[in-house]
């Protein structure tokens, strides 16, 4: 009897299989699988074979175009067009090479790889961002600069021919806001998940490029309002105030010293001439804000020689500016400000000055030198003329005819155009040159850099600390005090920052200084202050939101007044300093929120800035910091 089939059973012959079949296309399994491994590892390889290959063009050719831009800047200050041109052409062929290899299809699919991709799409990123830059930025401004002849824009006999400027303004500003955009693109890049080895050179191009942008948004703001404030379209007249660091002001001394200096369509010439005496005194005063006259009282609207009292020269300017209009009747469009280091920067520029002018001659100078040059402008401005002339009228009479005929010498188009763009970038960096405009859409313009002396907008840093002097002595012995200011970092757990602001002055004046000073420099005690002594108002300003929480005088705590202004927090403290003392002030300023690098500015004095701001001190604050 023929048993029944089975669940599972198999009776046709034909479904057998014998154990080699099987066996066999187990075999042909793992040979498939080993040929598909060892496919996708040779993909794997070759690929990362073309990526190494590719990483290795972009790099390359991006160090290569950077080693161009030093010896494309030479060229352009040289004034080497055509140089600068092949340059160009140079730099360009490389970034289009690098952006090349970051557009292969292989790295593009890279991008999208889990974890590493971010890498490949940081590295593309900078390398189109390097092609844009030298096509859309860096090639039409050297264009510009052939075309328009930086020279021609200086200060010359014939005055200056603005045409050229006016018309490449829009390439200028094109390229600039290319680069910008270019900027803030790798900006928006999260480094975070990078390896250090993309993150390390993409910072660096990051800082690079912000530095470009900078400076070439500063050539765009330039190009739109210089033309029209030099006289393009109708002239333009400026009160030219002399600030004299001989008696401390917290812009850098009393303007006692007063030109107007008048631009048409790009001539320049100084023509009315003043004194802060002349202007007298002014009741009702100038109306101040709030604020301001709180912290430096009424004088600022009252006197001309305190409109300066205040670091915001936007104020000062104005301030001045409508004394100068109330008095005289004339209306000005702006102010521009400088001190005689300043004029001593200008001189190193244009070479040694002859005073010609009859004018100095009578007022009995003839013990003073009939030249002047870099080397000795300051001393003569500020210590011999004191002792030639003890009439504070014939003083700033002097001042004036000085500054008339370096002028003149300016204007003429004397000295070597690159040396003089190099020093009068010197005195906007140590803020002896100043700048305001009457018109509020220049003034917006001109805000947003050091050269406004503005206390807060956009040209003031985050972090930002200010150290200013004012002289309470009524004199002129701030040409003997010696400064330095220093910005200490300290330690906190509270998650706020806290700086020290520590200031250090020393009357470097002789023992005798009472007696061989002049009275008009000593002040002989005028205002109670025994003469050869230095009477200071330091004044310390904090970042915006920060505490004032102490302060002190050589070691101890002192009592200081406590003011805000623009929401930053002020801080003034009186140090008096006999005949060679020396004293040091200590603010200590707590709860800073900003998380950038402190910086600092001082009011400017007969001392190099770099003699006076010290390097930033950190704070030791062990091992678990």
């Amino acid at each position: 009897m023929t048993k029944p089939n089975r669940p599972g059973d198999v009776t046709d012959s034909s479904m057998r299989t014998s154990p080699s079949t099987s066996s066999k296309k187990r075999h042909n399994k793992r040979l498939f699988l080993t040929l598909a491994l060892g496919v996708i590892v040779l993909v794997v390889a070759v690929a990362t074979i073309w990526l190494g290959n590719k990483a290795k063009i972009i790099s390359d050719e991006l160090n290569a175009a950077s080693s161009l831009i030093p010896a494309l800047k030479e060229e352009i200050s040289q004034g080497q067009p055509a140089k600068a041109a092949a340059t160009v052409e140079q730099l360009r062929g490389h970034s289009a090479l690098a952006h090349q290899a970051a557009n292969d299809p292989v790295w593009t699919l890279a991008t999208s790889l889990p974890v590493l991709g971010s890498n490949f799409s940081a590295v593309a990123e900078v390398a189109r961002s390097a092609d844009d830059v030298a096509n859309l930025g860096i090639a039409p401004l050297v264009q510009v600069y052939s075309a328009v002849g930086w020279e021609s824009l200086l200060p010359n006999s014939t005055g200056t021919d603005l045409a050229p400027l006016e018309a490449a303004s829009p390439k200028i500003v094109a390229a600039a806001d290319t680069v910008r955009l270019t900027a803030d693109r790798l900006n928006r890049i999260d480094t975070s998940a990078l390896m250090p080895q993309v993150a390390h050179p993409l910072n660096n191009a990051r800082d690079r490029l912000q530095e470009v942008a900078e400076a070439l948004d500063a050539a765009a703001d330039a190009s739109k309002i210089m033309p029209e404030m030099l006289g393009t379209k109708t002239p333009r007249s400026y009160l030219l105030m002399i600030q004299n660091n001989a008696e401390a002001r917290a812009t850098g001394g009393i303007p006692g010293a007063l030109a107007v200096i008048r631009s048409d369509k790009g001539r320049i010439s100084l023509t009315a001439q003043g004194s802060a005496h002349d202007l007298g005194i002014f009741n009702p005063p100038i109306s101040v804000d709030t604020e301001q006259q709180g912290i430096y009282s009424t004088r600022l609207g009252r006197f001309m020689q305190d409109v300066t009292l205040t670091p915001d020269f936007p104020t000062a300017a104005a301030t001045a500016s409508k004394m100068w209009e109330q008095r005289t009747g004339q209306k000005l469009d702006g102010a521009i400000s400088m001190d005689p280091v300043a004029l001593s920067y200008i001189l190193e520029a244009t070479g040694p000055v002859n005073l010609e002018d009859p004018q100095l001659r009578a007022l009995g100078a003839d013990k003073l030198p009939s030249q002047v040059s870099s080397n000795n402008v300051v001393k003569t401005l500020l210590s011999d003329a004191y002792a030639q002339f003890n009439n504070p009228k014939l003083q700033d009479v002097y001042f004036a005819g000085v500054a008339k005929e370096v002028f003149a010498a300016l204007s003429s188009g004397k000295g070597d155009a690159k040396a003089l763009l190099t020093e009068v970038e010197k005195g906007v960096e140590e803020h002896r040159i100043l700048l305001w405009s009457a018109d509020s859409t220049e003034q917006s313009v001109i805000g947003r850099y050091p050269v406004s002396g503005a206390i807060t907008g956009p040209s003031v840093p985050a972090a930002q600390f200010g150290v200013y002097f004012n002289d309470a002595t009524g004199a002129k012995m701030d040409y003997h005090v010696k400064r330095t200011v220093q910005l200490v970092q300290e330690c906190t757990d509270n998650g706020y920052g806290q700086v020290k602001v520590r200031i250090t002055s020393t009357n470097t004046a002789a023992t005798d200084a009472a007696t061989s000073l002049p009275a008009y420099v000593t002040g002989d005690g005028t205002f109670g202050v025994p003469p050869g002594t230095v009477q200071t108002n330091i004044t310390a300003y904090g970042p915006v939101q920060a505490n004032i929480e102490t302060s002190k005088l050589d070691g101890q705590q002192t009592p200081f007044a406590p003011y805000m202004h623009s929401n930053r927090p002020v801080g003034v403290v009186a140090v008096r300093l006999a005949p060679g003392e020396r004293k040091t002030v200590e603010f200590t300023f707590g709860k800073i929120v900003q998380q950038t690098k402190p910086t600092v500015i001082v009011t400017p004095t007969v001392q190099p800035v770099k003699d006076v701001v010290l390097p930033t001190e950190n704070a030791s604050c062990g091992q678990e910091q």
